[in-house]
């Protein structure tokens, strides 16, 4: 009997930890994101984000007030292929957290952001992706700033 209780919380686990397709390909989607971003190519990151995109961010003044800030993507993805090589940038990923429901998909990823090797600021991106025609694609992005509260 222990051999068959053994081997079906192995099975069971084994499922528990397992990503679907849909979750690694939405995944994989914000990875190439971020690779467009870091090496400021626009044709890798517009391979994985949508027409429409909308881009916030949200982070709290110094006197407390919380402020939510849109974007506009064109002027973001402009702004990423187009700034100097100097200062870099460079936003550290610590986790993903993929959650799907058939066409769509929330990836969470805290992360820390470093401008030329030195921490600036810490956070949280919220994903929202729509499978169109096969494709993983952002349409939604969100992304809290903070100072306090980081690991780095």
């Amino acid at each position: 009997m222990k051999p068959y209780i053994f081997f079906l919380i192995l099975v069971v686990s084994f499922r528990l930890n397992a990503q679907t397709e849909d979750e690694k390909e939405a995944k994989q989607a914000v990875i190439q994101f971020f690779d467009g971003f870091h090496k400021k190519d626009s044709v890798m990151m517009q391979a994985v984000v949508h027409k429409d995109i909308i881009l916030q961010t949200t982070f709290m003044t110094k006197k407390g007030e919380a402020v939510l800030r849109n974007q506009k993507a064109d002027g973001f993805i402009k702004a990423v292929v187009s700034r100097a090589d100097s200062p870099t940038w460079e936003e550290r990923i610590s986790s993903y957290n993929v959650q799907v429901d058939g066409t769509m998909a929330n990836v969470w990823t805290p992360y820390e952001f470093w401008l030329d090797g030195k921490f600036l600021h810490c956070g949280v991106n919220s994903f929202q992706l729509f499978k169109d025609n096969g494709k993983w694609k952002i349409i939604y992005l969100i992304d809290t700033r903070r100072q306090k509260g980081c690991q780095e």
